[in-house]
């Protein structure tokens, strides 16, 4: 006999949020951190570089080099998406570069509502029917958790820098998204594009392969495909194991495509085992547990109170599926050297799973979320004016200084551009304020407004009002044209030693500079100046003879010491 439903949903509370309102979120969450930024450090600005040189024919876009080095590998797709889109438009190679990874962060958004949405419309995640009717439309419900899952998606505060970024991490994202929400269309008893959820899958599966990552495809599928397997809602025929759908066809189409896809996959070499950083000790648990807490806010105590709530339908798709993603994800943040990237993939079945509790959420529990989501980025947006201010003014005094000792040098330039986004989205929070406190009818999607809203109003404000700071603090910019300044453009002609591949992108893309490689075995060289690192300079002597070159300067990086780049000019005498 099959458990009760924990949710209880009238008709009314099944009222979907208005479409302008939720292409208004989406615009105003994807628009900002891809429209006027510098690209970021690290990854963001090597992706770049590798995406220009393939696009200019200055690599393979196989086996990409800079400098005859050769690039970390981290999958090939994000490369060749960038690549691609460049050619159309090399004169605006860095605006080119970013609009397919806003076409993935839109897919991995549309890939999560569908997740909701199909995971909503299984029978065991159906409410409760009511005595004299008045209940919740199955399409309606499943539309209106679709659009709160997306919200709670929009909500977690780990989401907007790596989303935003031109880098694997990206793709990724977006590829977990499909390959969820094609599961989790498999699930359902009767689907009605068989083909195209098929097709779906096999995009997501062959995109994560492609974008560096075909063990965690391997998992993934295997998991997935099980759960669907097993979640499938019975036929009469069958009363025990796992459950049996009434059509296998599109079950049976996406494990074979598995099959090939991934056998392909090791046939060419993809399989390669991932570098991998345990918690060896408490330390790095606590602090692991303290990116769990704030990079997944507020979606986790929801995944707690939804896991409590419907804790006797594990076993359907729409608690089994997402629950599996968030376990696979977590067991690979806590090995994974970069524990936030890989947790970042976690999210969408995170905000999934997370939109199953707002059917049982008490009214208390709802009320507390609003009251500390309106404190807190109200709290932000206040601090980010008042900062801004600071420094356009220099009052409040005590704020200006911080900035000051902080990015020293650092100079905001005034913009209309960038002020008149952040009075508007300052302006519909406020309005937003005023209609939450207000009597309305419940709606599922209410409890997730506020939160979404205020994530998307505080990363809005922070890439127009603080754009210019987080450009001086993120990107590697400030530091390259602080070295063409150093050296000058008469000689563009730069030997560089021992510099990190990051760096080397930047100071391409920054610079007119024309970079060479230091030679194990240095040869006679026109090139008039030498740039270093601190960790090179020690042993710098092996590779040159130094009584033909002279220190200069050292062009200092903001916060990372060893990212500093130290400058030396060739003597007079040895240069004729």
């Amino acid at each position: 006999m099959n458990a009760p439903s924990p949710s209880l949903v009238s008709r009314s509370a099944a009222s979907r949020l208005p479409r302008w309102v939720l292409w208004g979120f989406i615009l105003a969450y994807i628009l900002p951190g891809f429209l006027g930024r510098e690209p970021w450090k690290d990854h963001d600005v090597v992706a770049f570089g590798v995406m220009y040189d393939m696009a200019m024919g200055l690599t393979s876009w196989w086996d990409p080099h800079l400098l005859g080095l050769p690039i970390e590998h981290t999958g090939w797709l994000h490369h060749w998406l960038g690549a691609a889109f460049i050619g159309l438009w090399p004169e605006q190679a860095q605006m080119m570069a970013k609009i397919p990874f806003m076409g993935l962060l839109l897919v991995t958004l549309v890939g999560t509502w569908w997740s909701v949405y199909h995971l909503a419309r299984l029978p065991a995640a159906q409410p409760l029917s009511f005595a004299f009717g008045g209940e919740a439309d199955p399409h309606d419900y499943a539309r209106t958790l679709a659009d709160a899952g997306l919200l709670a998606l929009l909500a977690c505060l780990g989401l907007a820098q790596l989303a935003h970024e031109t880098s694997a991490d990206a793709a990724r994202l977006a590829m977990v998204a499909v390959m969820l929400m094609a599961a989790s269309a498999l699930t359902r008893p009767n689907i009605n594009a068989p083909i195209r959820t098929t097709i779906f899958w096999v995009l997501g599966l062959t995109g994560l392969v492609l974008s560096g990552a075909p063990w965690m495809a391997l998992i993934l599928s295997v998991a997935l495909l099980g759960a669907a397997a097993w979640a499938r809602p019975q036929t009469p025929s069958s009363s025990w194991g796992p459950n049996v759908n009434q059509d296998t066809r599109p079950w049976q189409w996406a494990a074979t495509a598995s099959v090939l896809v991934l056998a392909l996959a090791w046939s060419f070499g993809l399989f390669r085992w991932p570098a991998l950083s345990f918690l060896n000790s408490p330390e790095d648990g606590v602090a692991f547990a303290r990116l769990l807490v704030w990079f997944s806010w507020p979606a986790w105590p929801l995944v707690l109170w939804s896991l409590w709530q419907w804790r006797q339908q594990w076993q359907s798709g729409h608690v089994l599926q997402p629950l599996i993603v968030i376990t696979v994800m977590l067991i690979t943040a806590a090995m994974a050297g970069q524990r936030d990237r890989a947790l970042l993939l976690a999210l969408p079945a995170l905000a999934t799973l997370a939109a199953f509790a707002l059917p049982t959420l008490r009214r208390s529990l709802s009320a507390l979320v609003d009251w500390f989501t309106l404190l807190f980025f109200s709290a932000c947006a206040l601090i980010i004016w008042v900062v801004w201010l600071a420094m356009q003014t220099g009052w409040p005094a005590k704020t200006a200084n911080n900035v000051e000792r902080l990015a020293p040098g650092f100079e905001t330039p005034f913009s209309w551009i960038l002020l008149i986004p952040a009075v508007l989205a300052t302006t519909a929070w406020l309005a937003l304020l005023a209609w939450r406190v207000g009597r309305h009818a419940p709606v599922l999607w209410k409890s997730m407004v506020l939160p979404a809203a205020g994530a998307t109003m505080s990363w809005l404000l922070l890439m127009t009002l603080w754009l210019p700071l987080v450009d001086h603090g993120l990107s590697h910019g400030p530091q390259s044209r602080a070295v063409l300044m150093a050296i000058g453009q008469s000689q563009p002609c730069v030997l560089v030693d021992q510099l990190t591949t990051p760096q080397l992108h930047a100071l391409r893309f920054h610079t007119p500079l024309e970079l060479q490689r230091l030679p194990d075995m240095p040869v006679g060289s026109s090139c008039a100046s030498l740039l270093t690192s601190p960790q090179g300079n020690s042993t710098l002597h092996q590779r040159i003879d130094f009584s033909q070159w002279t220190y200069q300067t050292t062009i200092k990086r903001l916060g990372r010491t060893r990212d500093d780049i130290l400058v030396y000019s060739r003597k007079a005498e040895a240069s004729r």
